[in-house]
């Protein structure tokens, strides 16, 4: 497949030039002042509005309900009780009230209002009276019927929290799951090891395999087999069981030694990979499918590779990646300089920005679901946390090495691989200057890469592209085999139109987009070959049977 420079309608006028223009933007005194005043008479509105609802259910004639997914309000007594009825209303109408005040109130940017609406929601799923043993109908009838059992349950789950996780309440019981036995199981090979990662050839399960293969490239936040789920719930499995010749890299957790591993590192980690794969498949182009941060670093070595004259590739596939961060998001909440001043300060303190930080910095963006969820099952019903494979991947974090963290911080805060001056391997990006055939997924349920931004990022590339809207969040729209009875996507034209405008003329398809993509892949796969025999062929023997030794650091 040729490579070219190639021009890309869709962006307008320089990147670099565009971040100087915003750069230059600067809102003046009376300006502030007037945003102010409008947004005085906005708090005053809401709190008329908030009052004429309290008097109503006071009275007992209004009409507020929980949304039917509040799993907070779903004890009989909050619809039967009349004490319960008015105080959940009465919560419901005052939250509602005060996390509107994110969208009617005027910000200078869309990061002010993504950290207005990230403090209004603490503030709020804080207050919530469920949070509090006698504001907890469920609760308080748990504590009767086990005898108080369930609170000494309770105050020994916190107690264990309190001393070995920080003080969170803990998301998930992970001892039904081990990896290599239950978790990341598809059959395999490490036919390749480096300091920064080993790479899997997974075993053919089909007597003929398409003659280019396919590489995964992983986030480096996380470990790989949130993709190699248990069978039946694994892409990797399931694109193996399409006949392709899979290969996946499997980055290694980095100590505080590593605190210099930055994009460079693992771009070139990357190219290594690919120049592997080239050669245990004989020279033939290969096709990969990057996702989320690890997409980020595959458009980047990839961008480097063309600005080169060359590059190994055939065809390119994405999953939930992000390269313009200018798209409204949820991340828009850490964006305070003087809070990545001090997130900076404390990775390069350490070496490495721990699990643990990320964890919590990610549980906070979404409180009722991953912070009070679990504060009312472990402590105040005093139940054991759920037991399930995704959230187990997701307790067995990675660490970040300082100095690929800091610039992540650059890229997320000054957009700077788009509009900024940093380069990887030393080439400016320039999506568009890539002609290869692409392939873009993006979730419409994603909070941490929202779909448009995805879909504005598939806007930078040149050639060929296509688009594909699945259901579901950030992992879970991953996460979603072809026995997923709730899984669907949608498809469309090229993405050249406005994200509305594309969403609109989409159709939409029952399933998994898995389907979709190792179709997509299928046709740029090449001709059917024998399967081989054996991992690594000749020159790269088998080290060690998959899942490997990094995934278990």
């Amino acid at each position: 497949m040729p490579w070219k420079k190639t021009c890309n309608p869709v962006i307008v006028g320089p990147p670099r030039k565009r971040a100087q223009a915003k750069a230059t933007k600067k809102e003046s005194l009376f300006a502030r002042l007037a945003r102010l005043a409008k947004n005085s008479a906005q708090v005053v509105s809401v709190s008329a509005e908030l009052t004429t609802q309290l008097a109503s259910i006071g009275l007992g004639t209004s009409q507020i309900e929980p949304e039917k997914s509040d799993r907070r309000f779903h004890h009989p007594a909050w619809r039967g009780h009349p004490g319960y009825r008015r105080l959940g209303q009465a919560y419901l109408a005052w939250s509602r009230s005060v996390n509107g005040l994110a969208d009617r109130l005027e910000t200078p940017d869309w990061r002010a209002r993504e950290q207005l609406r990230f403090a209004l929601e603490l503030w709020t799923s804080a207050a919530a009276p469920t949070n509090s043993l006698l504001g907890n109908p469920a609760a308080l009838q748990k504590a009767f019927e086990s005898g108080g059992t369930s609170l000494l349950r309770g105050t020994k789950n916190w107690l264990h929290d309190l001393l070995h996780n920080r003080g969170m309440p803990t998301q998930v019981d992970s001892s039904h799951f081990k990896v290599g036995e239950n978790l990341a199981v598809t059959p395999g090979a490490v036919v390749y090891r480096c300091e920064v990662f080993e790479l899997i050839e997974h075993r053919p399960v089909t007597t003929t395999v398409r003659e280019r293969p396919v590489l995964l490239v992983p986030p480096m936040i996380g470990k790989y087999y949130f993709l190699d789920m248990a069978p039946g719930r694994s892409f990797i499995e399931y694109a193996v069981s399409r006949g392709l010749h899979f290969f996946t890299i499997s980055w290694r957790n980095p100590n505080p030694e590593q605190t210099a591993w930055n994009l460079d590192t693992y771009a070139a980690a990357v190219l290594e990979a690919l120049k592997v794969v080239r050669e245990i498949a004989d020279g033939v182009e290969v096709n990969t499918h990057g996702l989320c941060a690890g997409g980020l670093i595959l458009s980047a070595a990839l961008n480097h590779s063309v600005a080169q004259g060359k590059c190994p590739v055939n065809g390119v596939s994405f999953g939930v990646m992000l390269l313009d961060f200018e798209y409204p998001m949820s991340l828009g909440a850490f964006s305070p300089p003087p809070l990545l001043k001090f997130a900076r300060q404390r990775s390069a303190k350490s070496g490495v920005m721990s699990s643990s930080d990320m964890a919590a910095a990610f549980s906070w963006l979404r409180p009722n679901d991953l912070v009070w969820n679990y504060w009312h099952n472990n402590y105040l019903m005093g139940e054991s946390p759920p037991s399930i494979d995704v959230m187990a991947w997701n307790a067995d974090g990675t660490r970040l090495p300082a100095a690929l963290h800091s610039q992540f911080l650059d890229i997320f805060s000054d957009n700077a691989l788009v509009d900024g001056p940093l380069t990887v391997l030393g080439s400016p990006f320039q999506a568009g200057a890539s002609h290869c055939d692409s392939y873009f997924m993006a979730a419409e349920g994603d909070h941490l890469t929202p779909w448009q931004g995805c879909y504005r990022s598939a806007q930078l590339f040149g050639g060929e592209r296509s688009f594909v809207l699945s259901n579901a969040g950030h992992i879970a729209s991953l996460v979603n085999p072809p026995s997923n009875p709730k899984a669907r996507h949608f498809t469309g034209p090229a993405p050249t139109l406005d994200a509305d405008d594309w969403l609109a003329q989409a159709s939409e398809q029952s399933g998994t987009w898995w389907k979709h993509w190792a179709d997509w892949v299928t046709e740029r796969a090449g001709a059917e070959r024998s399967a081989p025999k054996m991992a690594g062929r000749k020159r790269y023997g088998e080290l060690e049977p998959a899942p490997g030794r990094y995934i278990h650091e």
